[in-house]
């Protein structure tokens, strides 16, 4: 059912707020385990048993359905219910799983069934050296003029690598030659990226042209290293280094953008004439990220989309620009592109567990079922609504980070209902509003009800005083007798 259709019947509604259920349904501390990235499946990560409560032993895993729940649905670990060790269920890529984002850390929760239970706990997937640095062109031109003073230094496109922290890139060499030497820049995030400095002033008519060569080495043991070759082309003199009319430009583009869409239009100026004039804008020490999302036209400067964004992967880019005139003078601007969120994910419903039949007696709020919903997307577009239908006496009600139970709201008789179809829906918040259904058909069993009539036999003889008696008890099925006495005698009437 849409919300806010016009109907008689008002739908159980609960907002998805987190909140803490009290007694020992979630476990107050996080367990905290690691591996390293690549480690064979079955490797041991740790044993559960040691960090739960002493009321629950190795044998309590499989009587009470333990099982391993990550945040993402994903089955990263296993758990051996004969003795409580948490196994590596496949090998783990720490770039896949979280990029350059560090700590790399998977969220988890341990789950006890009948009762309910929840042990928090996250996995830290560490870093380890597979990766070599890498530069985006293996070719690079560097013009400078013969006028640039000694200490000009040029930046550079740095290498780029998969690894993160000591195993990501830490220095760079060049090879030994009289004009240049190489200078490490520190951006921040551990970003580094080389300068050249000119050791001295450059004659064209002595040497054009000469080539170097770039060397990016990364932290690990052993090292690892990537190169790229430059090519150093001497100009004539040119006095004047192109300006950005801004210095800093923000704009904000909506996730759901098309291909080629105009992000922004950059300008510069360049007050020589000719081609010392002639302006180039390109990219300069762009992450990976943007350079396979963005591109920027060189003449005209127009930035566009080069593949589609995604907001739940990349809030937020910082595209470094540069203009360089003929005479390879450049001025430099920073474009930072807030991407927009917009409603394109609805919400996900994970069944956990599912009873059925459930006996007709059963208290109220008997667990019946245990589910969880997710939605990717954020602010409104992630906000969540869970209902139910309304003429049912069944009740949705939230336990523990996203999980719900749904139990019954009173006791239940078989003879008036037998089968309950019941469908949960998840309504997000966004314009527009996604909704997502599941079903569930819960059955009642029967369960033998009483008291039942009795028919008192005489067993003694008619007129006799008698001091036992023995009575029979019909039941459906068949009948069951018993002896009894009175307290005291009684006389049997003819």
């Amino acid at each position: 059912m849409e919300l806010g259709e016009g109907t008689p019947r008002q739908i159980r509604q609960v907002l998805l707020l987190f909140f803490f259920l009290g007694g020992t349904l979630v476990y107050a501390e996080t367990w905290g385990y690691s591996v390293a990235e690549e480690a064979e499946i079955g490797f041991c990560i740790a044993n559960v048993i040691k960090d739960m409560d002493s009321s629950v032993g190795v044998e309590d895993l499989a009587a009470r359905g333990a099982r391993v729940i990550f945040d993402d649905y994903k089955s990263y670990l296993r758990l051996d219910l004969q003795t409580g060790n948490l196994l590596l269920n496949e090998q783990l890529d720490r770039e896949a799983l979280c990029g350059t984002t560090e700590p790399c850390i998977l969220h988890f929760q341990v789950l006890l069934e009948n009762p309910l239970q929840f042990f928090r706990a996250e996995l830290s997937v560490k870093d380890i050296n597979d990766h070599s640095p890498m530069f985006l062109e293996k070719h690079m031109r560097l013009k400078i003029s013969e006028g640039t003073s000694p200490g000009t230094s040029f930046q550079m496109d740095g290498a780029q690598d998969l690894d993160v922290g000591a195993n990501s890139v830490q220095n760079y060499t060049i090879t030994p030659n009289p004009h240049l030497h190489v200078k490490l820049h520190d951006s921040g995030k551990d970003r580094k990226y080389p300068e050249l400095v000119l050791d001295q002033t450059l004659d064209r008519e002595k040497e054009p042209e000469f080539n170097i060569t770039l060397t990016a080495i990364d932290g690990g043991s052993p090292s690892r290293s990537g190169t790229a070759l430059i090519q150093v082309v001497v100009v004539d003199i040119n006095d004047n280094a192109p300006e950005f009319e801004r210095p800093l430009y923000e704009v904000q583009v909506p996730e759901n953008s098309p291909v080629d869409s105009l992000v922004i239009r950059v300008s510069a100026t360049d007050l020589d004439a000719e081609i010392y004039g002639e302006l180039s804008y390109s990219f300069s020490h762009s992450s990976r990220d943007v350079q396979k999302t963005f591109e920027i036209h060189p003449v005209s400067g127009e930035v566009r989309l080069k593949s589609l964004l995604d907001f739940e992967m990349i809030q937020s880019y910082t595209i470094n620009i540069q203009a360089t005139d003929g005479g390879s003078l450049s001025g430099k601007s920073v474009v930072i592109v807030q991407v927009v969120d917009v409603n394109d994910n609805p919400p996900e419903i994970a069944m956990t567990s599912l009873i059925s039949p459930i006996p007709e007696n059963s208290s109220p709020e008997m667990m019946v079922a245990i589910f969880r919903i997710r939605d990717q997307d954020t602010g409104d577009n992630g906000r969540m609504i869970c209902s139910i239908q309304n003429d049912l006496p069944f009740l949705v009600k939230p336990t523990f980070k996203n999980f719900y139970t749904l139990v019954t709201e009173r006791s239940l008789d078989r003879e008036t209902r037998a089968e309950y179809n019941i469908t949960i829906t998840v309504t997000d918040l966004g314009t527009p509003r996604l909704q997502t259904q599941h079903n569930i058909t819960v059955l009642v069993s029967d369960v033998p009800e009483g008291p039942f009539p009795a028919r008192l036999l005489d067993v003694s003889g008619a007129g006799t005083l008698a001091h036992s008696y023995q009575y029979e008890v019909c039941l459906s099925g068949g009948t069951q007798t018993s002896d009894f006495k009175f307290l005291k005698s009684v006389t049997k009437s003819p």
